[in-house]
């Protein structure tokens, strides 16, 4: 009988043991930065024991560092509301992604409360706070804007979606493709990216001498206040410069900054963040004005696979219009302001309508309906049409051109979904978890391209039908 119970006693030790080789081995991982490595372990750990606070935050966090944030928010909230102190900062950060920024500011401000009592430094909680802060302020002066369209292409093909004028001067890739410049309509003058001995990229201006460009000059004044410029657009008035940089004042990654020339003294003003819908927590660049066709063009990677932009066509207002934060409701802000679907912009009908006159112009030119195609387009059992010229409401001729553009981005997303499936399924753990919310957003955006190709389709049926009767 003592044997058996040396034998229960050993078995007990072994499995005490292992378990805690296996929470020693996550936390390891977890302060390694190892997340996908952690996650498993932890998730196993949460469902032996859901009261756990601190499995549970272990958990949320990793799902958040995955990219799993749907995951980790429940996980999140309960170690916030047990007090776990980090549960706090992870908190922020996701309700900061989610665009709720006051729950946001709540949350790191109750962490750096508790790292006081802990006498911990703050500094870093104090840098991510004043983050939250500015995105706050960013929300509340949302602009009200028409988003007319928008492209998903290769990142590397970015500006083969830009159509501007040739008043408005050309944008151009760098010959070494890091990064891009642009030369105004006289072709007399360039504002160039350039990359400095530490490897970042900053502004410099060129002018056309008798056979030859001068010298790339820095711009004054403006590469000291930021970090990582690239992507710049002149405007036509020849003094408004739009571009792209990282720093303390972007939401995240690169944001999308304006600033004005001083001749008197050769140097640009201090630049501002032009705020939302344009800029978000990702990468936002290459604004671009067409004066001549009362269009405005930019890019994000929001929403979209490693490798692919979203270029987004609005039409410019003359003076900000801002949404009326006290009068509008906070979710109707927030979804003009993340551009999660255009159409929660589209509030001014007459702007939509002109902004895609002018869209259609520039995509297929004033002659489109001389040109050969080669579609088919079932009207009704008796009529199919195969020729732009063919449509006899004009109405019904344009809604067509948008959803020809509109089944050629369909056909590129479900082309690198099967790339991201086929991916998903040849690699290991690790590149699953991190192609998984890829794979999902892609699927949204499909499902919505879906829904907006059908839609257009009987609207564009509806309208030729009522022509003809």
């Amino acid at each position: 009988m003592k044997k058996k119970y040396i034998l229960t006693f050993f078995i007990l030790s072994s499995i005490g043991s292992a378990y805690s080789q296996t929470l020693s081995q996550a936390k390891s991982w977890f302060l390694e930065g190892k997340f996908a490595e952690a996650k498993p372990v932890f998730k196993k750990l949460v469902k032996q024991s859901p009261s756990n606070a601190s499995y549970s935050f272990w958990y949320g966090a990793c799902c958040y560092e995955t990219g799993e944030k749907a995951e980790a928010q429940p996980y999140l909230e309960k170690s916030a509301e047990r007090k776990v102190i980090n549960a706090y900062l992870y908190l922020g950060k996701l309700y900061y992604d989610l665009y709720r920024f006051d729950d946001a500011i709540e949350n790191i401000e109750n962490h750096i409360y508790w790292l006081e009592q802990k006498k911990r430094d703050t500094t870093d909680a104090e840098k991510e706070l004043e983050r939250c802060r500015k995105a706050a302020r960013m929300l509340r002066g949302t602009e009200n804007v028409v988003i007319v369209d928008s492209f998903v292409v290769d990142k590397q093909n970015l500006l083969s979606a830009y159509r501007l004028s040739k008043e408005s001067g050309e944008i151009s890739m760098n010959a070494d493709g890091n990064g891009t410049c642009f030369t105004n309509e006289m072709g007399d003058k360039k504002i160039v990216t350039q990359t400095n001995n530490d490897g970042e990229t900053y502004l410099a201006s060129q002018i056309q001498m008798i056979n030859q460009w001068s010298a790339p000059e820095p711009l004054q004044s403006l590469n000291e206040n930021s970090r990582l410029l690239n992507y710049p657009f002149m405007a036509a008035d020849g003094i408004t410069l739009y571009y792209a940089a990282e720093g303390e004042e972007s939401m995240g990654g690169y944001d999308i900054f304006v600033t004005r020339y001083d001749s008197e003294d050769n140097t640009y003003l201090k630049a501002d963040n032009i705020g939302m819908p344009f800029n978000s927590p990702y990468n936002d660049y290459m604004y671009a004005l067409d004066d001549f066709n009362g269009l405005g063009w930019f890019a994000s990677d929001r929403y979209q696979p490693e490798g692919k932009v979203c270029v987004y066509v609005f039409v410019p207002n003359a003076s900000k219009t801002v949404y009326d934060y006290e009068t509008t409701d906070l979710p109707k802000i927030i979804n003009a302001a993340t551009l999660k679907s255009i159409k929660d912009t589209w509030n001014n009908e007459d702007k939509l309508r002109t902004g895609r006159q002018s869209l259609a112009k520039v995509l297929y030119g004033s002659n489109q309906s001389q040109k050969e195609a080669n579609f088919t387009f079932i009207v009704n059992d008796n009529t199919i049409y195969h020729n732009p010229s063919d449509f006899v409401s004009k109405e019904a001729g344009k809604q067509f051109r948008f959803l020809q553009q509109k089944q050629k981005d369909l056909e590129a997303l479900e082309a690198s979904l099967l790339e991201l499936r086929k991916e998903y399924h040849e690699g290991n753990e690790s590149k699953k978890i991190n192609l998984a919310p890829q794979i999902l957003d892609q699927e949204k955006r499909i499902e919505e391209l879906r829904k907006e190709v059908k839609s257009l389709s009987v609207s564009i049926r509806n309208l030729e039908l009522k022509s003809k009767n």
